[in-house]
């Protein structure tokens, strides 16, 4: 008996290291070929986020091949609309930005290093000298020149990984349609790889997984879009010409939490005081993040995102951060969904665990019902049983 059961502890050892490297080599395969899959994982993203309405299309009584021009058709104009309004938008607002960079020159030479300067006792000012700047490159010529040499090939490899990007941002529609038309099948295919004893529970797991994902991207989406245009307006009514610009930065950055709006009051601060060196305007700045977080907190968050991924604003940013260094941009991609899936893995280990002998015991939990228990006194669950009794 005793060799029966060590036979099948070690099987089961041996199940887990199988499936343990399995998981590696997936891993080392996905940080090897992070760049070639980046924009497959954009079109799939888009193809999952469209799936629901083409489905919706479908039911109405039209094609799939129907319903999934429609949506791709709705979702490029969106994408080319948004192009249309914040490509200019952003270019001129960084027009604005580079004549704007002697001002901000003079600001942290004149005012923020003799500020540091007479705090810490260091004289910064110093260093920054251009003699003395030219001084420190002619003493190290030759370790400039090899600084030169790789600045050059850093340029030249970016020339080529700007190919690349361009590339794949012409493939992410073309992928994005092949998702769109196939995923119902994609699906059915990959539900039929799993063991028919555990299909119930996998498909319990995976519709958990992509409702919750799907309202948290959804809502936070529209968080970022609203957030990012009431910073614009409203440091643009503060008077400040990066007014839109830093609103745009902290709306996307809202994805992240607590980096959107420290992110966007701090550089709304600095461009306050560049620009018009008082206070007056910083307090304002202030004012508009102060009135976005309330909104934020108590309204849009509430209302469109909610509790959907179930995850401390910490674990989000660690997994963002530690997907990107990890994997890279993909990683960074990847990191909510596999985050969201582990989070619903783990609420379904926690219902096993509660469920099960070791967290129970061998005694029957004894079940109160129709009676609740209220400050340890025990009270009638519904008043007409009382009333009866």
């Amino acid at each position: 008996m005793n060799q029966d059961v060590a036979g099948a502890d070690l099987a089961l050892f041996l199940k887990r290291l199988q499936w343990g490297l399995v998981a590696l080599i997936v891993a080392a395969l996905i940080w090897a070929l992070a760049p070639v899959l980046t924009p497959f994982v954009v079109a799939a993203l888009f193809g999952w986020l469209g799936d629901p309405l083409v489905d919706r299309l479908e039911r109405t009584g039209r094609s799939r091949n129907t319903a999934v021009v429609l949506v791709f058709t709705l979702m490029a104009l969106l994408v080319v609309l948004a192009a249309l309004i914040l490509v200019p938008l952003i270019e001129r607002q960084i027009m604005t930005l580079v004549d704007s960079l002697p001002r901000y020159r003079d600001f942290f030479l004149g005012t923020v290093l003799p500020w540091l300067e007479r705090r810490t006792g260091l004289q910064l000012t110093v260093w920054l000298d251009p003699v003395r700047i030219i001084d420190l490159i002619r003493s190290h010529w030759e370790s400039a020149g090899g600084v030169a040499a790789t600045i050059v090939a850093y340029v030249s490899r970016s020339g080529f990984a700007m190919l690349a990007w361009i590339a794949n941002i012409v493939l992410i529609p073309v992928l994005a349609f092949f998702f769109l038309r196939d995923w119902d099948v994609m699906v059915e295919r990959v539900a039929a790889l799993v063991p028919r004893d555990h299909l119930d529970t996998v498909s319990r797991l995976a519709r958990e997984s992509s409702e919750m994902l799907g309202g948290f991207l959804r809502g936070q989406f529209l968080v970022m879009l609203i957030l990012g245009a009431m910073y614009g307006v409203g440091l643009w009514i503060v008077g400040l010409d990066l007014g839109l610009l830093i609103g745009i930065i902290a709306g996307l950055f809202t994805f992240v939490p607590y980096l959107g709006p420290t992110s966007g009051i701090v550089l709304g601060v600095i461009a306050a005081l560049v620009q018009y060196g008082d206070w007056k305007h910083v307090l304002g700045v202030l004012i508009v993040f102060g009135v976005g977080q309330v909104i934020e907190s108590y309204w849009l968050t509430p209302k469109l995102v909610g509790n959907r991924i179930g995850l401390h604003p910490v674990a989000v940013i660690f997994a963002v951060l530690a997907g990107g260094q990890l994997f890279g941009f993909l990683g960074m991609l990847l990191a909510l969904p596999v985050a969201a899936i582990a989070n619903v893995l783990l609420r379904y280990a926690h219902e096993r665990y509660t469920q099960s002998r070791l967290y129970a015991g061998d005694h029957p939990a004894i079940v109160l019902d129709p009676y609740v228990s209220s400050g340890g006194i025990i009270l009638p669950d519904d008043g007409k049983d009382s009333d009866e009794a």
